[in-house]
């Protein structure tokens, strides 16, 4: 099993498009280990989006993501890190597969709604940088079974 973290960005938020898609990654499988509704802080906004500091998006991409509340989430699975990729799709939405989330729901790379971890370093990093320990939660689903092998 694979851990991999996303984030539901403000526009998804004020979209008021939280649940179609926690829907669409339960539908596809995949299980919800932790999920908070929070406000980002400054702080944590800084640390999370670290490598894109000497970039010039990057204070704006901070007073974005601080600018309305956000809904965090681990998600496990079988290869969870490119499945959610793939679900999400490119960052640009007009680059992006028509039936994934920005394909379907975005407009520009500025309100692109979701945050995927690119690969497992990262997803480990970000799951830890969000949630502590305590948060994630371990449990079994009878429908098991019929998702996985």
């Amino acid at each position: 099993m694979e851990r991999t973290f996303i984030i539901l960005k403000p526009d998804a938020v004020q979209r008021q498009l939280v649940g179609e898609l926690v829907a669409r990654f339960e539908r596809h499988g995949l299980k919800i280990v932790a999920m908070k509704f929070m406000q980002v802080s400054i702080d944590l906004a800084r640390e999370h989006y670290a490598v894109h500091q000497a970039r010039p998006f990057f204070n704006d991409l901070i007073a974005y993501i601080t600018s309305g509340p956000v809904a965090a989430m681990v998600l496990e699975g079988p290869a969870a890190i490119q499945i959610v990729r793939n679900m999400v799709g490119a960052t640009n939405p007009a680059e992006a597969a028509p039936g994934s989330i920005r394909g379907d729901y975005g407009m520009q790379i500025g309100r692109n709604l979701v945050h995927a971890s690119d690969g497992p370093e990262t997803a480990q990093t970000e799951v830890a940088l969000w949630f502590n320990d305590s948060e994630l939660v371990s449990y079994e689903r009878d429908l098991e079974r019929w998702i996985l092998e």
